[in-house]
């Protein structure tokens, strides 16, 4: 049975948390588990329901003793979050690169601003996103066993947003791109991609400097 006094302290701890949802969830109910269980305890000694439900979260702590603990895990989580985003970027940047050759085979041996442009934004965007993915070996089960280096979280988050520059740029020149070559549709298509990738990285990264700036 769920306790208003419960109910109140989840509520509390999840207003000064930041991370991605599912992992926050999932802390939550786990927190909301030991408190109910410690309560049952107190109501079983014949504490009345109320005054079991403080005892429990008394027992517990403040929801600010425990939020930097809380905090750093899900910051760890959203950097892990952001490194898988960054990850599936470079497919994407690849497949990119492999459109935009398809499209205009002309410009290969033409010089084209557009084009060169284009390329190097999706090299970019590629370049980081493999730097940003490299970080999931030090957020991964390691860092159940070492710390966490304090910047990781935050030098993910800069470099999934690079990345996701990187893709904005290349989305807004491959439309450009796209009005010179013969085979058009293949540019756009290009563009498309890019743009899907720098909306799901861009989303990602912006959620993981909230995090990284958030006292942990």
């Amino acid at each position: 049975m769920r306790s208003a006094r419960v109910e109140e302290y989840l509520t509390s701890l999840a207003g000064a948390l930041h991370g991605p949802a599912r992992a926050k969830d999932r802390m939550l109910d786990e927190v909301r588990d030991g408190l109910t269980d410690t309560a049952a305890a107190y109501a079983e000694a014949g504490v009345p329901p109320e005054r079991a439900a403080e005892l429990a979260v008394r027992d517990f702590g403040t929801s600010q003793d425990l939020l930097p603990a809380f905090q750093h895990e899900l910051t760890v989580a959203q950097a892990r979050h952001t490194a898988r985003a960054a990850a599936l970027a470079v497919p994407f940047a690849g497949l990119c690169w492999l459109l935009v050759r398809m499209a205009g085979r002309e410009l290969w041996q033409l010089p084209s601003l557009p084009h060169l442009l284009a390329t190097t934004a999706i090299g970019l965007a590629a370049g980081t996103a493999v730097l940003t993915a490299a970080s999931l070996a030090a957020t991964g089960p390691l860092a159940r066993r070492l710390p966490t280096p304090d910047g990781l979280p935050r030098t993910v988050a800069w470099l999934g947003t690079a990345s996701s520059v990187g893709m904005a740029l290349a989305a807004l020149l491959l439309v450009v791109l796209a009005l010179v070559v013969t085979h058009w549709p293949l540019a756009v298509a290009a563009g498309a991609l890019a743009a899907v990738s720098h909306a799901v990285v861009a989303a990602s990264a912006r959620a993981c400097r909230r995090c990284a700036q958030v006292p942990a």
